[in-house]
């Protein structure tokens, strides 16, 4: 079970990485924002695998009791943005992680070690 914002970031990277998406990386964002307290940002291989990723991630995390609060970008799966109010995971495309690029954007926040 989870139940705070660090185990719920760290369980949808789990599941990122069980469905072999690449790039890993949880943002600590909490003292830069009051946006969230923390990105989970991966990278899918095309728009098949960015939509079986954001799926697991649902599916995994509504066993947990937990709801996502809204998804963006089911559309295109070029990046999908699932909002689970203190966390917040981003699922890109490899063009739209290079052109986005939170990395940089969010260079001022925490990296916090994934494994």
């Amino acid at each position: 079970m989870v139940d705070n914002p660090l185990e719920i970031a760290q369980c949808i990277a789990d599941v990122m990485e069980d469905k072999k998406a690449e790039d890993i990386v949880i943002l600590e964002i909490k003292d830069l924002t009051v946006i969230a307290d923390y990105f989970v940002i991966c990278t899918g291989k095309n728009a098949t695998h960015v939509s079986s990723i954001c799926d697991s991630i649902q599916e995994k995390m509504e066993e947990n009791g937990i709801k996502v609060g809204h998804i963006e970008g089911l559309r295109s799966n070029n990046w999908i943005l699932m909002d689970y109010g203190s966390v917040v995971a981003h699922i890109f495309s490899p063009a739209d992680r290079g052109f986005y690029n939170l990395d940089r954007i969010w260079a001022d926040a925490k990296r916090l070690s994934y494994k």
